[in-house]
């Protein structure tokens, strides 16, 4: 099965493609079982990600119509696309939507024009400060443009499933943390920044008063959602979180417990730049998913930290 993955060298891309390589010498008893092909421009992605991948990978850029010259020689089965700028904070709004959609769109029509099965990454930054918990249904409300690119791109998706037989999944995902993160700097999860300032001794400065919330996922179970819609016939937009948020102060709490420190949080008020683009809480309704895939998370908050930081020591 030849399987094409975009953003490959990011944080999610390369965790799914060692589970695709590990899945493969599981299932066929070598990496043969699966071509797997990376693309990836580097430009927020890290090939320490790829110590261990042996699949093929290509240095190349999906907003790029011309990237796509080389992959036509292949005839992919699935097609994951987890490539995007997704640094909420990047400075320019305009070349972020552009970049992000028109790679959609292009790696949309090399899935259509190959029959490959097409699993792409969404995002909760679509629902904004919407109604809790967040549905796949209900209203959006982008807050930055980074949301704002990840609704272009599913609202092409429900245009393209009503006028065609296309094998498309979009995964919504929430608040994603784990191994490989390491590289995204500020825009790695609150998890990380938390655990390096806890390690450097540093104060942990959170807005105030810490009671704002996220849906966490560790990324071994975000990996195991784009497996399952792969192996699925189903088509659609699905959240992908635990359906449990958990505050700020919470998480303090369980890395203090990890790192056997007692560290208080530091509040501060919300920079006003920030105040209308700011998610107070995000929390998936993970109905929808468990119905249909007939899957759900596997790690809680406490035992996603605990792996994640003893994968890393």
């Amino acid at each position: 099965m030849n399987i094409l993955i975009t953003g490959g060298a990011g944080f999610i891309g390369s965790n799914l493609a060692l589970a695709l390589q590990k899945q493969a010498l599981n299932r066929f008893g070598s990496g043969q079982g699966y071509n797997l092909i990376i693309i990836d421009n580097l430009s927020s992605g890290n090939l320490e990600n790829l110590k261990e991948y042996k699949g093929n990978f290509i240095r190349g850029d999906v907003s790029k119509k011309e990237s796509f010259t080389q992959l036509k020689k292949e005839k992919f089965e699935v097609i994951f696309h987890q490539a995007s700028i997704t640094d909420t904070t990047y400075s320019d709004d305009k070349k972020m939507i552009s970049d992000n959609v028109e790679g959609f769109k292009n790696v949309l029509n090399f899935a259509n024009d190959s029959g490959a099965r097409l699993v792409y990454a969404s995002s909760a930054a679509v629902y904004g400060n919407g109604p809790l918990p967040m549905k796949e249904n209900q209203k959006l409300f982008p807050l930055n443009a980074y949301g704002i690119s990840k609704c272009e791109a599913d609202k092409i998706v429900k245009e393209t499933i009503e006028k065609k037989n296309s094998q498309i999944i979009g995964l919504r995902y929430f608040n994603v943390y784990g191994p490989g993160e390491e590289h995204k700097g500020k825009s790695a999860s609150m998890i990380w920044q938390l655990s390096q300032k806890i390690k450097k001794g540093k104060p942990l400065r959170i807005f105030k008063y810490g009671e704002q919330s996220r849906d966490h996922i560790y990324v071994k179970d975000i990996v195991a959602a784009n497996l399952r819609a792969m192996e699925s016939n189903a088509r659609g937009i699905f959240n992908v979180g635990t359906g449990k948020p958990t505050t700020f102060n919470r998480i303090i709490e369980i890395l203090n417990g990890i790192f056997n420190t007692h560290f208080k949080p530091e509040y501060f008020g919300l920079p006003p730049a920030l105040a209308e683009k700011y998610q107070n809480h995000t929390h998936a309704d993970t109905s929808f998913f468990s119905k249909i895939l007939k899957w759900k998370s596997r790690f809680s908050i406490e035992e996603g930290i605990k792996d994640y930081f003893s994968s890393i020591k």
